[in-house]
């Protein structure tokens, strides 16, 4: 006689077993394929009972456990039963384990079968799953186009919010909507509108193949600038602005390398000898991101005639640049929004200017250095 009994714990200090009794597995999730089933009691039962199942499970072979059960028969029919489906005993405690679902699949119809099928397919639709999820990097990597900004754009990226109202700048009135909490609250409709103007702007100068050059020297904006930059195929600047670079250029940027190129970027050779007594070349756009901190730049470029370009917050001054955008510099978001339109106006501007080379037009007029040295034109003047 085989009998398997385990105790639990219950809530109320009570203990219960499981006593095995015969019964006929007909369910394919069962834990076995031999005709005793384990039944678990899920109410507690008397002191005396526990103590008779626990006497029983001192001694499996006890004679009685016929007569205390009276449910329970002998199990010969059930070790035949094993021994015709060639299923293992158990031994020592030790059971080894064969398909539990070998023998009753095979007595299963098609369509339980499928409908098993079906459970497990949706069983593994169970769960959590990641969709869109919010990436800061992404102005970064892909900026949008000035087309796609919108106000619920630049309201996400804090363009809205200014300085404390002792700090403002009177001159700033017109670009402000209102105080909230003793702040002042830029007017987003006004940032658009500039935005927009700044970005064709920089569409034409990019088109007319001017010198553009990103200037942000805060900490965090470096990646923007240089992102921004390689978009707009110009210069960029993330350390300190040196005084007289444009005031004084022939002394300060006399050792910077100048090249030609024509109509499609594309370097030409020869001309290093004509380059060496060129004066250096002088951005005709920059676009400044920090006009605090780059008074001295935006005072020269004033000087200079070169046109600029800054995001004016509350407390700055918007006569420094030449086409203010009023929006938050404080916030590396909205400045990485800026610098990312605007280096995709300049990027839209190369394109029209590449196409346009295609047809054989070109807007500008290129500086007349003569025809390139080559290694023919050297030996001929040797000769």
């Amino acid at each position: 006689m085989i009998a398997r009994q385990s105790l639990r714990r219950q809530s109320r200090n009570l203990d219960c077993f499981t006593v095995a009794c015969p019964r006929r597995v007909t369910s394919p999730f069962s834990i076995g394929t031999s005709d005793i089933a384990l039944s678990r009691i899920n109410r507690a039962l008397p002191i005396q009972s526990w103590r008779r199942g626990l006497a029983y499970a001192a001694d499996p072979n006890h004679g009685t456990l016929q007569n205390s059960i009276p449910q329970t028969h002998s199990a010969e029919p059930s070790q035949q039963s094993r021994a015709d489906k060639d299923v293992p005993l158990v031994e020592d405690g030790n059971q080894t384990t064969t398909d539990p679902l070998k023998d009753e699949t095979t007595e299963m119809s098609d369509a339980e079968i499928l409908d098993i099928r079906h459970r497990q397919a949706k069983g593994r639709q169970i769960g959590t799953r990641v969709g869109e999820f919010y990436t800061p990097q992404s102005l970064l990597i892909h900026p949008p186009r000035p087309e796609a900004v919108t106000l619920e754009l630049l309201l996400a990226s804090q363009s809205h919010l200014g300085h404390s109202t002792s700090l403002w700048n009177p001159m700033n009135a017109r670009y402000i909507y209102g105080i909230r909490q003793g702040i002042h609250i830029i007017s987003l409709d006004v940032t658009a509108a500039h935005l927009r103007r700044a970005c064709r702007v920089v569409s034409g100068i990019a088109e007319r193949g001017g010198l553009i050059l990103f200037a942000g020297t805060r900490k965090g904006q470096d990646r923007c600038v240089v992102n921004a930059a390689k978009m707009a195929k110009g210069y960029h600047l993330f350390d300190p602005w040196v005084p007289g670079a444009l005031t004084n250029a022939h002394e300060i940027l006399k050792k910077c390398q100048l090249k030609v190129v024509d109509e499609f970027d594309r370097d030409i050779p020869g001309h290093e000898e004509n380059l060496a007594h060129m004066p250096p070349l002088k951005p005709d756009l920059v676009i400044c991101l920090n006009p605090l901190e780059n008074w001295t730049l935006l005072h020269e470029c004033g000087i200079n005639t070169v046109p600029t370009i800054g995001i004016i917050d509350t407390d700055a001054n918007p006569t420094w640049v030449t086409y203010p955008i009023p929006a938050n510099d404080d916030s590396l978001r909205c400045v990485q929004l800026i610098a990312g339109v605007l280096g995709r106006a300049a990027q839209q501007g190369n394109r029209e200017r590449f196409q346009m080379a295609l047809r054989g037009e070109v807007l500008y007029t290129a500086t007349q250095l003569g025809q390139p040295r080559t290694k023919d034109t050297v030996s001929k003047e040797a000769g």
